[in-house]
Protein backbone atom coordinates (compact mmCIF):
# COMPACT_ATOMS: atom_id res chain seq x y z
CA UNK A 1 0.00 0.00 0.00
CA UNK A 2 1.12 4.29 -0.71
CA UNK A 3 2.85 5.41 2.45
CA UNK A 4 1.89 8.78 3.33
CA UNK A 5 3.92 11.10 5.96
CA UNK A 6 2.25 12.42 8.40
CA UNK A 7 3.51 16.02 9.50
CA UNK A 8 6.84 17.57 9.30
CA UNK A 9 8.92 15.44 11.79
CA UNK A 10 8.58 12.53 9.00
CA UNK A 11 5.86 10.02 10.38
CA UNK A 12 5.64 7.51 7.49
CA UNK A 13 2.14 5.23 8.07
CA UNK A 14 0.18 3.41 5.49
CA UNK A 15 -2.66 5.87 3.13
CA UNK A 16 -4.91 4.10 4.83
CA UNK A 17 -4.52 2.98 8.74
CA UNK A 18 -7.30 0.71 11.33
CA UNK A 19 -9.38 2.05 13.81
CA UNK A 20 -9.14 -0.60 16.24
CA UNK A 21 -12.35 1.05 18.33
CA UNK A 22 -15.21 -0.95 17.31
CA UNK A 23 -13.38 -4.14 18.11
CA UNK A 24 -14.36 -3.86 21.58
CA UNK A 25 -16.25 -0.59 22.49
CA UNK A 26 -19.13 1.29 21.34
CA UNK A 27 -20.83 -0.58 18.86
CA UNK A 28 -23.24 -3.50 20.24
CA UNK A 29 -21.90 -6.76 20.64
CA UNK A 30 -18.45 -7.20 20.96
CA UNK A 31 -16.56 -9.73 18.79
CA UNK A 32 -14.77 -12.66 20.23
CA UNK A 33 -10.52 -11.57 21.07
CA UNK A 34 -8.73 -14.23 18.52
CA UNK A 35 -11.53 -12.82 15.67
CA UNK A 36 -10.20 -9.46 16.47
CA UNK A 37 -6.75 -10.21 16.50
CA UNK A 38 -7.35 -11.95 13.22
CA UNK A 39 -8.55 -8.73 11.89
CA UNK A 40 -5.70 -6.87 12.88
CA UNK A 41 -3.29 -9.19 11.77
CA UNK A 42 -5.28 -9.84 8.31
CA UNK A 43 -5.02 -5.68 8.07
CA UNK A 44 -1.33 -5.88 8.51
CA UNK A 45 -0.57 -8.95 6.24
CA UNK A 46 -2.90 -6.39 3.08
CA UNK A 47 -0.42 -3.44 4.04
CA UNK A 48 -1.92 -1.75 6.34
CA UNK A 49 0.72 -0.32 9.12
CA UNK A 50 -1.01 2.19 11.20
CA UNK A 51 -3.28 0.99 13.92
CA UNK A 52 -5.13 3.45 16.36
CA UNK A 53 -6.23 2.65 19.96
CA UNK A 54 -7.09 4.61 23.29
CA UNK A 55 -7.60 4.45 27.27
CA UNK A 56 -10.94 5.86 26.72
CA UNK A 57 -11.84 2.73 24.71
CA UNK A 58 -11.17 0.14 27.65
CA UNK A 59 -7.99 -1.44 28.65
CA UNK A 60 -9.45 -4.28 26.51
CA UNK A 61 -8.76 -2.07 23.38
CA UNK A 62 -5.14 -1.73 24.20
CA UNK A 63 -4.35 -5.07 25.30
CA UNK A 64 -5.94 -6.58 22.04
CA UNK A 65 -3.81 -4.18 19.92
CA UNK A 66 -0.85 -4.76 21.87
CA UNK A 67 -1.29 -8.72 21.53
CA UNK A 68 -1.83 -8.48 18.03
CA UNK A 69 1.02 -6.60 16.78
CA UNK A 70 4.04 -8.11 19.22
CA UNK A 71 4.98 -10.26 15.96
CA UNK A 72 5.50 -7.37 13.93
CA UNK A 73 5.53 -4.42 16.56
CA UNK A 74 8.67 -2.78 14.75
CA UNK A 75 7.09 -2.61 11.27
CA UNK A 76 4.14 -0.46 12.24
CA UNK A 77 3.30 2.65 13.93
CA UNK A 78 0.46 2.32 17.06
CA UNK A 79 -1.49 5.51 17.91
CA UNK A 80 -3.09 5.57 21.67
CA UNK A 81 -4.31 8.96 23.84
CA UNK A 82 -4.58 9.97 27.29
CA UNK A 83 -7.40 13.17 28.30
CA UNK A 84 -10.25 11.34 30.56
CA UNK A 85 -10.58 11.36 33.86
CA UNK A 86 -9.76 7.16 34.72
CA UNK A 87 -10.06 7.22 30.99
CA UNK A 88 -13.64 7.25 30.48
CA UNK A 89 -14.77 9.37 28.33
CA UNK A 90 -17.58 9.78 30.04
CA UNK A 91 -16.18 11.86 33.14
CA UNK A 92 -15.16 14.59 31.68
CA UNK A 93 -11.60 15.69 30.84
CA UNK A 94 -8.36 15.50 32.71
CA UNK A 95 -5.04 15.87 30.89
CA UNK A 96 -2.84 17.09 33.97
CA UNK A 97 1.04 16.07 33.82
CA UNK A 98 0.46 13.74 36.17
CA UNK A 99 -2.23 11.56 34.67
CA UNK A 100 -0.75 11.94 31.33
CA UNK A 101 2.31 10.05 32.88
CA UNK A 102 0.48 8.02 34.44
CA UNK A 103 -1.60 6.89 31.08
CA UNK A 104 1.60 6.67 28.86
CA UNK A 105 3.05 4.02 31.41
CA UNK A 106 -0.41 2.25 31.42
CA UNK A 107 -0.20 2.20 27.42
CA UNK A 108 3.02 1.50 27.11
CA UNK A 109 2.49 -1.85 29.39
CA UNK A 110 -1.18 -2.75 27.66
CA UNK A 111 0.88 -2.35 24.31
CA UNK A 112 3.67 -4.46 25.09
CA UNK A 113 6.01 -1.67 23.92
CA UNK A 114 8.94 0.88 24.84
CA UNK A 115 7.48 3.39 23.22
CA UNK A 116 3.82 4.44 21.66
CA UNK A 117 4.42 6.02 18.58
CA UNK A 118 1.98 8.32 18.52
CA UNK A 119 0.28 10.15 21.55
CA UNK A 120 -2.57 12.53 21.50
CA UNK A 121 -4.14 14.31 23.78
CA UNK A 122 -8.24 12.89 23.34
CA UNK A 123 -10.13 15.90 23.91
CA UNK A 124 -8.43 19.87 24.76
CA UNK A 125 -9.00 20.27 28.77
CA UNK A 126 -10.19 23.67 29.27
CA UNK A 127 -8.94 23.18 32.71
CA UNK A 128 -4.98 22.14 31.58
CA UNK A 129 -3.30 25.11 29.56
CA UNK A 130 -2.05 23.10 26.64
CA UNK A 131 1.24 24.60 27.05
CA UNK A 132 1.55 22.30 29.89
CA UNK A 133 0.00 19.27 28.22
CA UNK A 134 2.28 19.54 25.02
CA UNK A 135 5.63 20.27 27.46
CA UNK A 136 4.51 16.88 29.16
CA UNK A 137 4.54 15.12 25.76
CA UNK A 138 7.58 16.99 24.79
CA UNK A 139 8.99 15.56 28.00
CA UNK A 140 7.88 12.18 27.42
CA UNK A 141 9.68 12.19 24.07
CA UNK A 142 12.85 13.62 25.31
CA UNK A 143 12.51 10.48 27.54
CA UNK A 144 12.39 7.90 24.51
CA UNK A 145 8.67 6.87 25.92
CA UNK A 146 6.65 8.60 22.92
CA UNK A 147 8.10 9.39 19.51
CA UNK A 148 5.19 12.12 18.25
CA UNK A 149 2.60 14.22 19.56
CA UNK A 150 -0.87 14.44 18.14
CA UNK A 151 -4.12 15.95 19.10
CA UNK A 152 -7.95 14.72 18.84
CA UNK A 153 -10.80 17.03 17.59
CA UNK A 154 -8.77 20.25 18.70
CA UNK A 155 -9.99 23.95 17.38
CA UNK A 156 -6.90 25.94 15.99
CA UNK A 157 -6.44 27.78 18.98
CA UNK A 158 -5.48 24.98 21.10
CA UNK A 159 -3.56 22.98 17.73
CA UNK A 160 -1.43 26.72 17.58
CA UNK A 161 -0.46 26.81 21.22
CA UNK A 162 0.47 23.00 21.61
CA UNK A 163 2.33 23.13 18.51
CA UNK A 164 4.44 26.37 19.65
CA UNK A 165 5.44 24.01 22.53
CA UNK A 166 6.16 20.64 21.24
CA UNK A 167 5.24 19.99 17.46
CA UNK A 168 1.96 18.49 16.53
CA UNK A 169 2.40 15.77 14.29
CA UNK A 170 -1.10 14.73 13.91
CA UNK A 171 -4.71 15.81 13.91
CA UNK A 172 -7.08 13.08 14.37
CA UNK A 173 -10.83 14.57 13.65
CA UNK A 174 -13.63 13.17 12.23
CA UNK A 175 -13.90 13.97 8.62
CA UNK A 176 -16.04 12.64 5.45
CA UNK A 177 -18.15 13.57 2.61
CA UNK A 178 -20.85 14.27 5.20
CA UNK A 179 -19.07 16.17 7.50
CA UNK A 180 -16.99 18.80 6.20
CA UNK A 181 -16.83 21.37 8.67
CA UNK A 182 -12.98 20.74 9.36
CA UNK A 183 -12.70 22.73 5.68
CA UNK A 184 -13.46 25.12 6.92
CA UNK A 185 -10.35 26.39 9.60
CA UNK A 186 -8.81 23.23 10.57
CA UNK A 187 -7.26 22.02 7.07
CA UNK A 188 -5.89 25.10 6.20
CA UNK A 189 -4.06 25.52 9.58
CA UNK A 190 -2.99 22.10 9.17
CA UNK A 191 -1.56 22.86 6.07
CA UNK A 192 0.03 26.25 7.20
CA UNK A 193 1.83 24.56 10.04
CA UNK A 194 3.24 21.31 8.65
CA UNK A 195 0.46 18.70 10.41
CA UNK A 196 -1.11 15.46 9.40
CA UNK A 197 -4.33 14.99 9.84
CA UNK A 198 -6.25 11.75 10.65
CA UNK A 199 -9.85 11.42 9.58
CA UNK A 200 -12.06 9.04 11.92
CA UNK A 201 -15.33 7.52 10.95
CA UNK A 202 -14.03 8.33 7.42
CA UNK A 203 -17.44 6.16 6.59
CA UNK A 204 -19.56 8.22 8.26
CA UNK A 205 -19.78 5.28 10.96
CA UNK A 206 -20.75 3.12 9.23
CA UNK A 207 -23.74 5.16 7.25
CA UNK A 208 -21.54 5.45 3.91
CA UNK A 209 -21.40 2.41 3.20
CA UNK A 210 -24.95 1.81 2.34
CA UNK A 211 -25.30 -1.34 4.97
CA UNK A 212 -27.19 0.92 7.40
CA UNK A 213 -30.70 2.12 6.23
CA UNK A 214 -34.24 3.91 7.78
CA UNK A 215 -35.12 0.06 9.26
CA UNK A 216 -31.78 -1.03 10.53
CA UNK A 217 -31.97 -1.78 14.36
CA UNK A 218 -29.12 -0.80 16.84
CA UNK A 219 -28.57 -2.87 19.42
CA UNK A 220 -28.96 -1.05 23.04
CA UNK A 221 -25.19 -0.62 23.42
CA UNK A 222 -24.56 0.85 20.19
CA UNK A 223 -23.75 4.54 20.81
CA UNK A 224 -25.24 5.52 17.60
CA UNK A 225 -28.96 5.01 18.94
CA UNK A 226 -28.08 8.59 21.44
CA UNK A 227 -26.64 10.39 17.78
CA UNK A 228 -28.92 12.64 15.85
CA UNK A 229 -27.84 12.11 12.72
CA UNK A 230 -28.80 8.10 13.47
CA UNK A 231 -32.67 8.63 14.47
CA UNK A 232 -35.13 6.61 11.79
CA UNK A 233 -36.18 10.13 10.27
CA UNK A 234 -32.65 11.14 9.81
CA UNK A 235 -31.51 7.93 8.39
CA UNK A 236 -34.30 7.92 6.11
CA UNK A 237 -33.74 11.53 4.96
CA UNK A 238 -29.86 10.66 5.00
CA UNK A 239 -30.46 7.84 2.14
CA UNK A 240 -29.97 10.17 -0.90
CA UNK A 241 -27.04 10.66 -0.28
CA UNK A 242 -26.26 6.62 -0.24
CA UNK A 243 -28.41 6.50 -3.30
CA UNK A 244 -25.96 9.15 -5.13
CA UNK A 245 -22.59 7.59 -3.67
CA UNK A 246 -23.99 4.10 -5.07
CA UNK A 247 -24.41 5.65 -8.34
CA UNK A 248 -21.38 7.30 -8.51
CA UNK A 249 -19.49 4.24 -7.36
CA UNK A 250 -21.38 2.07 -10.13
CA UNK A 251 -19.58 4.86 -12.47
CA UNK A 252 -16.02 3.89 -11.22
CA UNK A 253 -16.87 0.19 -10.77
CA UNK A 254 -16.32 0.49 -6.87
CA UNK A 255 -18.37 0.40 -3.76
CA UNK A 256 -19.45 3.61 -1.76
CA UNK A 257 -17.26 3.03 1.35
CA UNK A 258 -14.25 2.59 -1.68
CA UNK A 259 -16.13 6.11 -3.15
CA UNK A 260 -15.90 7.58 0.27
CA UNK A 261 -12.71 6.96 1.16
CA UNK A 262 -10.98 7.56 -2.35
CA UNK A 263 -12.35 10.56 -1.84
CA UNK A 264 -10.64 11.64 1.63
CA UNK A 265 -7.62 10.10 -0.16
CA UNK A 266 -7.97 12.65 -3.08
CA UNK A 267 -8.22 15.27 -0.69
CA UNK A 268 -4.50 16.17 0.50
CA UNK A 269 -1.40 13.76 0.14
CA UNK A 270 -0.64 14.04 3.94
CA UNK A 271 -4.41 12.87 5.04
CA UNK A 272 -4.69 9.11 6.38
CA UNK A 273 -8.16 7.99 7.27
CA UNK A 274 -8.39 4.89 9.60
CA UNK A 275 -12.03 3.05 8.64
CA UNK A 276 -12.66 0.57 11.36
CA UNK A 277 -14.18 -2.76 10.83
CA UNK A 278 -14.99 -6.31 12.74
CA UNK A 279 -15.37 -8.43 9.14
CA UNK A 280 -12.96 -9.27 7.00
CA UNK A 281 -14.40 -8.86 4.05
CA UNK A 282 -15.31 -5.12 4.78
CA UNK A 283 -11.41 -4.56 5.81
CA UNK A 284 -10.77 -6.39 2.39
CA UNK A 285 -12.92 -4.02 0.31
CA UNK A 286 -11.85 -0.88 2.82
CA UNK A 287 -7.82 -1.47 1.70
CA UNK A 288 -8.94 -1.77 -1.95
CA UNK A 289 -10.19 1.80 -1.71
CA UNK A 290 -6.15 3.23 -1.70
CA UNK A 291 -6.01 1.24 -5.22
CA UNK A 292 -8.85 3.76 -6.41
CA UNK A 293 -7.34 6.91 -8.17
CA UNK A 294 -9.94 9.78 -8.16
CA UNK A 295 -9.06 12.57 -10.22
CA UNK A 296 -9.55 16.24 -9.46
CA UNK A 297 -12.69 15.92 -12.11
CA UNK A 298 -13.97 13.39 -10.34
CA UNK A 299 -13.71 14.91 -6.97
CA UNK A 300 -15.52 18.16 -8.08
CA UNK A 301 -18.14 15.82 -9.83
CA UNK A 302 -18.51 14.44 -6.49
CA UNK A 303 -18.39 17.79 -4.32
CA UNK A 304 -20.41 19.39 -7.06
CA UNK A 305 -23.22 16.49 -6.47
CA UNK A 306 -23.20 16.40 -2.64
CA UNK A 307 -23.57 20.24 -2.50
CA UNK A 308 -27.33 19.96 -3.83
CA UNK A 309 -28.28 17.43 -0.72
CA UNK A 310 -28.78 18.83 2.42
CA UNK A 311 -27.44 16.34 5.41
CA UNK A 312 -29.79 16.22 8.32
CA UNK A 313 -29.37 15.40 11.74
CA UNK A 314 -26.06 16.82 14.26
CA UNK A 315 -23.32 14.63 14.36
CA UNK A 316 -23.13 14.72 18.12
CA UNK A 317 -26.03 15.59 20.87
CA UNK A 318 -25.26 19.42 22.00
CA UNK A 319 -23.67 18.19 25.91
CA UNK A 320 -21.60 15.96 23.59
CA UNK A 321 -20.84 18.69 21.09
CA UNK A 322 -19.34 21.26 23.34
CA UNK A 323 -16.03 18.58 24.21
CA UNK A 324 -14.55 18.96 20.90
CA UNK A 325 -13.03 21.99 18.97
CA UNK A 326 -11.35 23.45 21.81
Amino acid sequence: MEKRILGAQGLEVSALGLGCMGLSYAYGTVIEKQQAIKIIREAYEQGITFFDTAEAYGIENEELVGEALSPFRKEVVIATKFGFKGGNAFNGQDSRPENIRAVAEESLRRLKTDVIDLFYQHRADENVPMEDVAGTVKDLIQEGKVKYFGLSEAGVESIRKAHSVQPVTALQSEYSIWWREPELEILPTLEELGIGFVPFSPLGRGFLTGAITENTSFESTDFRNNLPRFSEDNRKANQKLIDLLSAIATQKNATPAQIALGWLLAQKPWIAPIPGTTKSNRLTENIEAASIHLTVDDVKKIDDAFSQTTIQGDRYPAHLQKAVGK
